[in-house]
């Protein structure tokens, strides 16, 4: 229910930009542009991410145990076996990507696998089937492909403004298309950062359920928040909200709670420790 208002929030944010711009041809683009973005973000969110994060297959015979434990849990969860990729990056994190448990991938970093033991890895893995099962990774693509189409409109609605504002006495206040095109994209973005954290609340809440322990994911937070403070990572912020703990932690950002496009780790771990997850958050 929370995600489904947020995304309806961010689509209403979509139409009023949309009807600040003006009526016909701009709202036709725009609507065009939205459901363009939708749809490449669907079909192709997985190979997007995995090549963002310059991630490669991973090789069973090399891997065992990664393999083993993600067959387990699948296993468990009734889920369809994801493909496995390992990325270059010394950052301990990981994600899941894929528009349905049936085109699913799941990457895991080699500076995870550096410092995690197997049980923690298997808390980690347990949260990112857990997106997978739960479809995050669809409601989080539309959820940022609005947010992009809002941007754009957002800027269509700036050179309105500044090139058509005040030429006709029946078309949009320029000073309203100028305020609109700056507090759209930030009222998206602080919409779309929000859905991401409740969505990691729920994955971290079936993960702990998926293995019957909260203590190993909490365990491999506390090192991956660690880790992503002291090792950048070079990623989009558009890819961020896919990891398991924020990888653009170490950057110094003003109002960093207002876009933090994840929950506070220490909460997430409170949380697990307190084995809130065997009642529901």
């Amino acid at each position: 229910m929370k995600s489904a208002v947020l995304l309806a929030a961010i689509a209403g944010l979509f139409v009023i930009v949309g009807g600040l711009i003006g009526r016909g041809p701009g709202m036709t683009i725009g609507l065009v542009m939205g459901f363009g973005f939708v749809g490449f973000s669907y079909w192709k969110s997985d190979t997007l991410a995995i090549r963002a994060a310059r991630a490669v297959p991973a090789d069973e015979a090399q891997m065992p145990q990664y393999f083993a434990i993600v067959r387990e849990l699948t296993q468990r969860a009734n889920m369809p076996m994801p493909k496995l990729y390992v990325s270059p990056d010394l950052q301990p994190n990981a994600f899941a990507t894929g528009r349905s448990p049936e085109h699913a991938a799941v990457a895991v970093t080699q500076g995870i696998l550096q410092i995690c033991d197997w049980d923690e890895l298997r808390g980690v893995l347990a949260h990112e089937i857990s997106h997978v099962r739960n479809r995050d990774i669809l409601i989080s693509s539309i959820a940022a492909a609005v947010a992009t189409t809002i941007m754009y409109l957002a800027t269509m609605a700036r050179f309105a403004a500044i090139f058509g504002g005040g030429r006709d006495d029946d078309g949009p206040n320029p000073i309203a298309l100028i305020a609109m095109s700056i507090l759209a994209p930030l009222a998206a973005m602080v919409l779309q950062m929000a859905l991401s954290r409740s969505r990691e609340f729920e994955a971290d809440r079936s993960g702990a359920q998926l293995i019957g322990d909260g203590e190993p994911l909490a365990r491999a937070l506390l090192k991956l928040e660690a880790g992503a403070q002291q090792i950048p990572m070079n990623i989009d912020p558009a890819h961020a909200q896919a990891y398991i703990v924020n990888p653009l932690t170490g950057r110094k950002v003003q109002f960093a709670n207002l876009f933090r496009s994840h929950p506070v780790t220490e909460e997430r771990v409170q949380r697990l420790r307190s084995r809130e997850w065997e009642h529901g958050f």
